[in-house]
């Protein structure tokens, strides 16, 4: 039995001097997760302070995937910058919740709120709620 060769996709899309949306897309795992991992150090590598990360066309993450994320997040924080993720998927959504990384990472539904969050002022109080419901911290750092 043959199995698929593992589909995965990331383009960028820089909107200002500070925001960049990147949208990646098909499957995230050990199998892909190299190729991510580079392809999105390259696209965070531009110094945009301001990044949403879309994953409502993933289909599937695991461990691995996750552990990227992280390192994305890290490295984003760390120059003193904002990053949301989008996704809409319940089975990525899940692995989330599961590992609690969704108390980590500022997760919304859709690429405007995504953006609003990154942007402070007009995401921030719908930020503050969501985050107190999951018992989360509003500053996005691991």
């Amino acid at each position: 039995m043959a199995f698929a060769e593992p589909q995965f996709r990331l383009s960028e899309e820089r909107l200002d001097d500070v925001t960049q949306v990147i949208v990646v897309g098909g499957e995230i795992h050990v199998s892909t997760a190299p190729e991510f991992s580079r392809d999105l150090a390259a696209a965070l590598g531009d110094g945009a302070g301001r990044v949403v990360l879309d994953l409502s066309a993933v289909e599937f993450i695991d461990s691995t995937g996750l552990s990227v994320l992280l390192n994305a997040l890290r490295q984003v924080t760390r120059s003193g910058g904002r990053m949301a993720l989008v996704c809409s998927n319940p089975t990525v959504l899940r692995l989330f919740v599961i590992t609690r990384l969704d108390a980590t990472f500022r997760i919304v539904g859709s690429r405007e709120a995504a953006l609003a969050d990154v942007r402070g002022a007009d995401g921030a109080a719908d930020n503050a709620a969501r985050q107190d419901s999951a018992g989360g911290s509003t500053d996005g750092a691991p």
